[in-house]
């Protein structure tokens, strides 16, 4: 004879029994699971620096008493102390200047290496960047945009460039022009970042 109970205990048993079992399985997996991690620290950002520099102390011009026809030179080393690679020129920023004196001083500027300020003895020509006149180099080049060059320069030693300048007064310059001097003329290296 079948016993009823057994069939309520049947029906009724595997409910909460399953119940139980999917939750120690869900626990158990939950405790099983393994893991790794990986990690890089000590990250820093440390910016950049650029700077710019020469070894002339003194103008490399003052020439006083000029007569028709002399002549002179003189060289400088622009060195970049920049982390990064950047792009050098050169310009004047002088003001325009009111008479044409300046236009009796003819001007060519080489760029090249070796050489010092006050000693062209050592500089080797890599190539003329200007020939023409004083007034002339004033008036054309006269910022970043609008100057000579550029030139590369690595971020890395060694990292300068060496300029000749070199100067003649013309020897068709007119009795007019005895005793009458420049203005103060400056001439500008710049280095920017390289794009």
């Amino acid at each position: 004879m079948a016993r009823p109970w057994l069939n309520v205990l049947a029906q009724v048993v595997p409910v909460p029994l399953g119940l139980l079992l999917s939750g120690a399985l869900v626990w158990a997996a939950t405790n099983a699971d393994w893991s790794g991690t990986s990690s890089n620290s000590g990250n820093t950002w440390t910016a950049g620096s650029m700077g710019l520099g020469n070894d002339s102390k003194v103008p490399m011009f003052r020439i006083d008493n000029m007569r028709p026809g002399d002549t002179g030179s003189n060289c400088i080393d622009i060195e970049s102390n920049a982390t990064f690679p950047t792009t050098l020129k050169l310009y004047s920023n002088s003001p325009n200047w009111p008479s044409n004196f300046q236009s009796f001083i003819n001007l060519t500027i080489e760029v090249g290496s070796g050489g010092t300020a006050g000693d062209c003895s050592g500089f080797t020509r890599h190539k003329t960047v200007f020939d023409g006149t004083l007034d002339q180099f004033i008036a054309l080049h006269t910022d970043f945009r609008t100057g000579l060059g550029p030139w590369r320069l690595s971020g890395k030693p060694p990292n300068s460039r060496s300029f000749r300048f070199a100067w003649k007064f013309s020897s068709s310059a007119p009795n007019s022009a005895q005793g009458t001097n420049t203005n103060e003329a400056s001439f500008t290296w710049e280095a920017r970042e390289q794009k």
